[in-house]
């Protein structure tokens, strides 16, 4: 029976860490589970040490960021366990229902040209979160920073010009996407010494969308298969620093946009993120003068937004 890697990023999550470490105790496959825990201080890697002892513990001592910790989780179960195929890539706030991982291993051993396999998302009420992209594209730019419904026709929200796929929507039949959500993804052996691990110039956000690009490049597929569920909070981490994450996130999407679609489109995107920021300022004072938010998150927005402008 093949064994399979696991490599878990923690950073101050613990119940729900607990949570997705239990739920990979109904697996009928052997784990190797990793858990670099980014200096956490909620007591996540006492947790691990405590409960989880099956689970390799290594305490970071700072926080790494996520591609720079997936990275040390995957060189340390490669390192252990030479003998592995395939490596899960997981957050921490999922739950991973019974059957998941034999659903995305039997999906890889059946289609030899796969190199990823994701699993469908679900919010924690059960209903569908949208888990397959698009790479990412000048539409998409525009689209999240004037939304549709809003800015925009609603009906483009989950269009193919946003960048989603109507199978998702529509039925339980595998299909071919450009990337999955990072939240759940298994990851062939093969294709990480083809293409390397992931960019740790990523700090958070986007690293696995380059991870992702760069291996269609190099002649793989990658798929959802709806057969496999796996159930996703979603911001967790992220959520404890928004403002910081806004600005991480728009300086990874603008880092992807110069290494792979070269400086015209980066300076394209940059221009629709100049007037999407100061669309989203115009609108925090409009909140701020409605007593919709307070002072407090006033600054925090406009700061947020005037750091997304300077990059």
């Amino acid at each position: 029976m093949k064994s399979v890697g696991v490599a878990i990023v923690s950073f101050n999550t613990r119940d729900l860490l607990a949570a997705c470490l239990e739920s990979l105790q109904a697996c009928s496959l052997p784990l190797q589970i990793v858990v670099v825990d980014n200096a956490s201080a909620d007591g996540s890697a006492t947790l691990v040490r405590n409960r989880f002892p099956q689970a390799a513990l290594i305490e970071a001592g700072r926080n790494l960021g996520f591609a720079a910790a997936t990275n040390l989780a995957i060189c340390t179960l490669r390192r252990e366990h030479s003998a592995l195929e395939y490596v899960l890539l997981l957050n921490p706030d999922t739950i991973v229902c019974e059957g998941a991982i034999e659903s995305l291993v039997a999906f890889l051993d059946a289609h030899p040209r796969v190199g990823i396999v994701a699993p469908r998302l679900l919010n924690p009420d059960g209903t569908l979160q949208p888990a397959a992209f698009r790479f990412p594209t000048l539409a998409m730019t525009l689209l999240d920073l004037f939304p549709p419904g809003e800015a925009l026709p609603g009906r483009l929200y989950n269009s193919w010009w946003h960048g989603r796929y109507p199978q998702e929507q529509s039925g339980d039949a595998p299909f071919p996407i450009d990337h999955p959500l990072g939240a759940c993804m298994l990851v062939r052996c093969a294709v990480i010494d083809q293409v390397g691990l992931l960019d740790e110039g990523y700090f958070m956000y986007v690293e696995e969308v380059d991870w992702c690009y760069r291996v269609r490049r190099a002649g793989w597929a990658i798929w959802q298969t709806p057969a496999a569920r796996v159930v996703h909070v979603g911001g967790a981490a992220t959520s404890q620093f928004r403002a910081r994450m806004l600005v991480a996130l728009y300086a990874s999407r603008l880092r992807f946009f110069r290494k792979h679609y070269g400086e015209r489109a980066a300076r394209l995107h940059t221009a629709i993120i100049r007037a999407g920021m100061l669309r989203l300022m115009l609108r925090a004072w409009r909140d701020y003068a409605a007593r919709v938010i307070g002072r407090d998150e006033l600054r925090s927005q406009l700061w947020a937004y005037g750091s997304v402008l300077r990059l």
